[in-house]
């Protein structure tokens, strides 16, 4: 039922122990009311503080029963008492809910006026029975006033129930609106202890603070009213209307708990802060204070509150919560760039919502959980600006290593040597790059992290054929760098790639193309070193000089690199010059710029197979496991010098055999340099080709598992080819 208006012509709240006599106004008195009412009314249902204070007069002395002179100390200790309840009664808002009434003629409305406005109380002296003799010198104000809680609501109480008996007994039939200026000044002072209550909280976690006495006796205060107002009465009297202390109570902490935490650094906007680091110190502040205060009520508010049997903690929890959240919100809406946005996300989940966060795990933890700190759409749009500025920010960080790799190739800075292996500092830069965020987004939410994971991979994916396209296109372009590269691209895969399983396949394909480019490259000059060392090869000089010597060093001297680079890739670039070495060999003896007869073929016969028994022994000396490579060249030496012409068909099937990617021309070529009778190369012809066919169908190169060499010979027709083919 809502709660009276206030009656603008004041309180008449009597001494449990006075008898109550209708009082008829004199002429003055009337006068006086109504120029307050008219007032009240000019001022916009909003009593002024002149107006409260001829109230409040008249109000003590009705309720005195004698003139204002006769009681100076009276009128003083409410004018006190006044003053300093409408600052916190003004607050706390209308309370129209429980003092409305109905008044008589002549009577002004208005909103509630505070309760301690209305002090105009006498003082309990009668010796009569009733609480009010447990402090019969003071006022209801003055209890209120020196926060003897308990007392004023035994007080109000005691006066409330004899109001009640006073209305069930038709006492005020005579005079109705008796009835309401005393109810109106028992509900005021209702609302002035319940005002008090508020202040109390309000001062529980101030510098000052509240003495433990004071927070014991509130609670007590709030039960009592609970258990004298259980409920709405059934008439409807609003006198005895329940006038909800425990909410109000729960409303003043959950005040106190913003005022404090607007206190952390208050008006300060993270674009006002500098940057990521101001708004991390605004949030340290923040938790400090959060903390600091938190503590106390579990060190002090809490076990005042407990020892009168009233839950504190959960409140006071729950009020910080709800206030730190609402803040982190307002800081939200401001957050500007990548930092300031992780900052934000970072100190919700790993600082406040760390379990260490007040320093104790001894906390009784909420009936209910807590909501959570950051609304689900607040967070993901914070997710999801957060990992826009991440995507930019992580190209912008490649583009830097990428300078920095520049400014290295200009200065002709050389890689080190770490472990045995050229390395470049480009492998470390791109690991911690990816570390870092990786972890960073990690600490904030596992799909934060994987955003983070494929957004790292896209942008290395990007990097790898720009730094490919930049280092190639420099002239920093030298074996030693080559091989580092090559090892930062093999690290890549196997470090990144198994610290983060399933997360980074998608660079599985830029790695190698880059991994396969650097060797290209690596070979390449290599292979411009040596391809003029194999123009001497199968001459007439050649059958008399080593001229393989020369070749073969150049070999061991770029092998030496290769020590230098991580296993897999060393033995595979190795085992490549090897099938280049040999590859070339077969291509020069396959067309020879002179033609050898007689003891001439022979004895070049002779020096290929001295040539494939060093080729064979320098790269098994480096390492080499390609010994697939051995049975080559020593199967065309054989051919080439066979004397029992029919044995030269068993050299071809173990050539075919071996070499499954061998063409007719390659036989033709070989068959050209033995020069045999037209018959016998028919005959060996039409053999390799029945063996060429029995191979395609078997699979072709496959069987050979994958070993390409005779595919990349190239032969040109020529003249001793086609008559062998005639």
């Amino acid at each position: 039922m809502p709660s009276p208006q206030t009656v603008a012509s004041g309180p008449e709240l009597h001494s449990p122990r006075e008898p109550v006599a209708p009082q008829i106004p004199a002429q003055g008195t009337r006068r006086a009311s109504s120029e307050d009412a008219s007032s009240a009314h000019r001022e916009g249902l909003r009593p002024g503080l002149g107006t409260f204070r001829r109230a409040f007069s008249k109000a003590s002395q009705r309720a005195s029963g004698c003139a204002p002179q006769e009681d100076p100390g009276l009128l003083r200790r409410s004018s006190r008492f006044f003053f300093r309840s409408l600052r916190h009664a003004l607050d706390d808002g209308p309370a129209a809910d429980q003092t409305q009434a109905t008044t008589g003629p002549g009577v002004a409305h208005s909103r509630e006026v505070p309760s301690k406005a209305m002090d105009g109380v006498c003082r309990q002296s009668s010796t009569g029975a009733g609480p009010a003799e447990l402090e019969e010198d003071k006022s209801v104000a003055d209890l209120i006033t020196e926060r003897k809680l308990l007392a004023a609501f035994e007080q109000l109480r005691h006066l409330e129930t004899r109001l009640v008996a006073e209305k069930a007994s038709r006492t005020f039939e005579q005079d109705p609106t008796g009835f309401a200026r005393r109810a109106m000044d028992v509900c005021l002072h209702y609302d002035g202890l319940a005002a008090e209550i508020g202040a109390i909280v309000l001062e529980t976690l101030g510098p000052n603070g509240v003495d433990a006495a004071v927070l014991a006796e509130l609670a007590r205060v709030v039960r009592a009213e609970e258990e004298a107002h259980p409920e709405p009465p059934a008439d409807g009297d609003f006198l005895r209307t329940p006038r909800h202390w425990r909410q109000r109570w729960e409303d003043a902490v959950r005040r106190s708990a913003q005022e404090r935490v607007q206190q952390a650094s208050a008006g300060e906007a993270p674009g006002a802060a500098e940057g990521a680091a101001g708004l991390a110190q605004l949030l340290a502040e923040l938790g400090g204070l959060v903390r600091r205060d938190l503590q106390k009520v579990q060190l002090e508010v809490h076990p005042a509150y407990a020892a009168a049997g009233y839950p504190a903690w959960e409140a006071y929890l729950r009020a910080f919560h709800g206030a730190v959240a609402q803040r982190l919100q307002e800081l939200a809406h401001d957050a500007r760039g990548c930092e300031q946005l992780y900052v934000l996300l970072d100190w919700a989940s790993n600082v406040y919502g760390s379990p260490d966060f007040l320093g104790s795990q001894d906390l009784a933890l909420p009936s209910e959980p807590l909501p959570p700190l950051l609304a689900p759409d607040v967070r993901a749009r914070l997710e999801s600006d957060y990992t826009s500025f991440l995507e930019t920010k992580i190209a912008s960080c490649f583009d830097g290593i990428l300078q920095l790799e520049q400014s290295r190739w200009a200065a002709a800075e050389a890689p080190d040597v770490l472990q045995g292996h050229y390395h470049t500092p480009l492998s470390i830069d791109v690991h911690m790059l990816v570390a870092e965020h990786v972890k960073a987004a990690g600490a904030i939410s596992a799909e934060l992290e994987a955003t983070t994971l494929q957004i790292c991979a896209r942008a290395l994916g990007l990097f790898l054929p720009r730094f490919e396209k930049a280092f190639l296109e420099s002239g920093a372009v030298s074996e030693p760098n080559l091989c580092a590269n090559i090892n930062a691209c093999e690290e890549f895969r196997t470090h990144l790639l198994a610290r983060f399983p399933g997360s980074l396949e998608e660079l599985e394909k830029p790695l190698v193309a880059a991994t396969c480019a650097f060797q290209k490259r690596l070979l390449q000059g290599l292979q411009g070193d040596l391809q003029p060392l194999f123009k001497v090869l199968c001459t007439k000089a050649w059958l008399t000089q080593d001229v393989l010597q020369p070749l073969l060093d150049k070999v061991v001297a770029f092998a030496g690199h290769l020590e230098h680079v991580v296993p897999p890739r060393a033995q595979e670039t190795l085992q490549e010059v090897h099938r280049y070495v040999v590859r070339e060999y077969l291509a020069q003896a396959l067309r020879p710029r002179e033609r050898f007869r007689g003891v001439e073929r022979v004895s070049g016969s002779q020096k290929m197979g001295l040539d494939a028994q060093a080729i064979g022994n320098t790269f098994q000396g480096l390492g080499s496991e390609a010994t697939w490579l051995g049975r080559a060249i020593p199967c065309v030496a054989d051919i080439l010098g066979e004397t029992y012409k029919d044995d030269i068909r068993r050299h071809l099937e173990t050539l075919i055999g071996s070499y499954p990617d061998i063409r007719r021309d390659h036989v033709l070529a070989i068959l050209a340099l033995r020069r045999l009778g037209r018959h016998r190369n028919q005959h060996l012809l039409t053999h390799a080709q029945d063996l060429l066919r029995a191979v395609a169908k078997a699979g072709g190169p496959g069987t050979a598992g994958g070993h390409v060499l005779f595919e990349e010979i190239e032969v040109p027709p020529s003249m001793d080819v086609l008559i062998t083919c005639i």
